[in-house]
């Protein structure tokens, strides 16, 4: 993705460790896997965790807790200088709010119907014109900072969005609808282990045996209040408590995150969207643009790095062309790559490159020399 808005913005601060300045070594979280993670977690909002759904003492623990509904309203309470959390599958933001056309209503809904609207942008010429009309997406839980609210449109700052010259995130648009306060989730993402979603996306249900409440995408992470079988009880951010499959979710303690990944994995977790349709602004399973792509694989490995291209190239480590390995980022600019950067892939190996091309084509691995035909390979970034 090109340019941000006009306004230059700057690293937001996400859960993680420290910040990060141009041109050095990306924030990480440490710890990886199913882990012992929800050892004495006690109580959250009065729910009570049976001991025997700990995760390391018993994977066939009875549920004992009970369904629990929303505590809080979307859109409800919502104020400039709030924190608030993203309460549908992935919140897409927009320039203005004068910026979604008729055919982006279902991108609008809660629930999104995210089905809907990629039909309705079957064409490239429709979908084409969503440039410059969306800024990024947040996913299901992320944490916003509202900065303006003008009728039932919120202007907010994604905190786990890097981007130069704004304190708190990247910014854009989004309805008020699709946006819930609730100071016990964020409690809880403090100080509870998380489940952090692998897959493209899972559904949570109300008991463990069934009963779907929400469908939870790649990279959302949710805290977790206990363990039954092969699902984990998550608390959601409107209140309510459901039911995940340990399959689709890595655990980790409070306070860390996946372990520093070999590039094959990052790779790995490229390779496995690839075919999903290219979207200007996106950043989730549902679409990517460009460097929406390289900042969701990166962040699935808890690595943060800048939203858009043009950061994305000026952090990490940059690296001669020679030295080009497995899971670096290769940058390409206009003016024979001595412009701005426009466009970003990652590297797999054997001259080839993985990518999200354009609004015609999906995500696709191309020999990247030969993709280069307008010579404008402008450099080199690491992250691992």
């Amino acid at each position: 993705m090109p340019a941000p808005l006009p306004a230059v913005r700057q690293s937001a601060a996400a859960r993680t460790s420290a910040a990060q300045s141009s041109r050095s070594a990306p924030r990480r979280r440490v710890g990886r896997g199913l882990t012992a993670a929800v050892l004495g977690i006690g109580l959250l909002a009065g729910v009570a965790v049976p001991a025997g759904a700990v995760p390391g003492l018993s994977a066939g623990a009875i549920d004992r807790t009970p369904v629990a509904g929303p505590t809080a309203t979307p859109g409800k309470g919502l104020a400039a200088g709030d924190t608030a959390f993203v309460d549908v599958t992935v919140a897409t933001l927009w320039t203005k709010p004068s910026s979604p056309r008729r055919i982006d209503a279902p991108a609008l809904a809660n629930p999104v119907r995210t089905g809907e609207w990629s039909t309705n942008l079957s064409t490239t010429e429709v979908r084409r014109a969503l440039t410059g009309r969306t800024q990024t997406q947040a996913v299901y839980g992320d944490e916003v900072r509202i900065l303006e609210i003008s009728d039932d449109w919120a202007k907010v700052a994604v905190a786990r969005q890097q981007s130069p010259g704004d304190e708190h995130g990247y910014p854009g648009w989004v309805p008020t609808r699709q946006l819930v306060e609730n100071r016990d989730f964020d409690r809880a993402l403090d100080a509870h282990s998380t489940a952090i979603v692998t897959s493209s996306t899972t559904e949570v249900t109300a008991r463990p045996t069934g009963g779907a409440v929400e469908h939870v995408p790649f990279n959302a992470e949710l805290p977790v209040l206990a363990r039954a079988g092969d699902r984990v009880r998550v608390a959601l951010p409107d209140g309510a408590k459901g039911w995940a499959p340990t399959r689709d979710v890595d655990l980790h303690p409070a306070g860390s995150g996946p372990e520093e990944p070999k590039p094959s994995e990052l790779v790995s977790t490229a390779k496995d969207f690839l075919g999903v349709r290219y979207l200007w602004g996106g950043t989730s399973s549902s679409g990517f643009d460009c460097s929406g792509f390289t900042y969701a694989v990166h962040r699935a490995h808890g690595i943060e790095i800048p939203r858009d291209s043009g950061p994305q190239s000026r952090a990490g480590k940059s690296v001669k062309v020679k030295d080009l390995a497995v899971g670096d980022l290769i940058f390409f600019a206009g003016n024979g790559g001595r412009g701005a950067v426009h466009h970003v892939g990652i590297y797999l190996g054997h001259g080839k490159m993985i990518h999200a091309p354009n609004a015609s084509k999906s995500v696709e691995i191309v020999d990247w020399r030969a993709w280069d035909r307008g010579k404008q390979f402008s450099g080199i970034t690491r992250y691992l």
